[in-house]
């Protein structure tokens, strides 16, 4: 396979791509891969190298970027590293990275696998908070019938933990 960059020498590194349901490849050879950077982990950026993810935002003259309070990264650093600094980044810039990562993953939450007892008390958790919830407004709105029901469930729930 030809290397998609020089269009000379033998591909080596090949990089996948999904989008949309559409998937990009981009072949290397090794003297382009070095040159984009990708055997350099710390200076590669993916963004960069395939299309529609490395669109820089337009940013007005003079306004100054925007850093991270925690780690002082900005949009550059991650446009360089292809990687955020820390947890607080992902609040920072939570406006740019919300399409970038519903691009590269289809979504912008987490749905890879869990463990099946895990699943099962994260959703028990889940399902207590909102009865909790609906106990609270019960008794604000002083439906007190219903608030009985809900104080039952939550006690039955919370024998079967």
């Amino acid at each position: 396979m030809v290397c998609d960059v020089c269009k000379a020498n033998q591909a080596t590194v090949f990089l996948t791509q999904i989008v949309e349901g559409k998937m990009q490849k981009v072949n290397l050879c090794e003297s382009c891969s070095k040159e984009k950077g990708v055997t350099d982990p710390l200076s590669f950026a993916l963004v960069d190298l395939l299309p529609g993810l490395g669109a820089e935002q337009p940013v007005e003259k003079g306004a100054p970027l925007p850093r991270c309070p925690s780690c002082g990264f900005t949009q550059a650093d991650f446009k360089k590293t292809g990687r955020l600094g820390c947890p607080v980044c992902y609040d920072t810039f939570a406006e740019g990275l919300g399409g970038l990562l519903k691009a590269m993953h289809r979504r912008t939450t987490h749905a890879g696998k869990i463990p099946a007892r895990l699943k099962r008390s994260i959703e028990m958790g889940a399902r207590v908070k909102q009865l909790k919830r609906d106990l609270d407004k019960a008794v604000l709105e002083e439906n007190y019938e219903n608030a009985a029901n809900l104080r039952d469930q939550l006690r039955e729930l919370e024998q079967t933990k």
